[in-house]
């Protein structure tokens, strides 16, 4: 089940969970793409990377598209290959996360 949908059905049966669903929903989200920024870092000494150049053009600022399905687990890679700042490309995966479940959250106020 993906995170949207199980963030879409809590709020549905306990719309009064509003911001700590979304809380979770976007720092656990976030912590998992963390871990593919640290894949990325542990690969960049061992294996070239291709296809970086648009994550090194836009830096950090990349991640807020970090939870698009297919290119959101390669770009927290490539920032991690890339070594990007750690703590900005937490804050910018967080910011595109918590868009994300503020659009899935007001489907689930309709």
């Amino acid at each position: 089940m993906s995170s949207e949908v199980a963030l879409f059905a809590v709020l549905k049966l306990h719309p009064h969970l509003f911001w700590p669903a979304i809380a979770v929903a976007t720092v656990a989200n976030t912590l998992g793409g963390m871990t593919s920024y640290l894949i990325g870092r542990l690969l960049a000494t061992r294996k070239p990377l291709k296809h970086v150049e648009q994550v090194e053009k836009w830096g950090p600022a990349a991640l807020l598209l970090a939870w698009a399905p297919l290119v959101g687990d390669a770009l927290c890679v490539a920032a991690g290959w890339l070594k990007l700042n750690w703590m900005a490309s937490a804050a910018f995966q967080a910011a595109g996360r918590l868009a994300r479940y503020l659009l899935v959250a007001q489907g689930a106020a309709l």
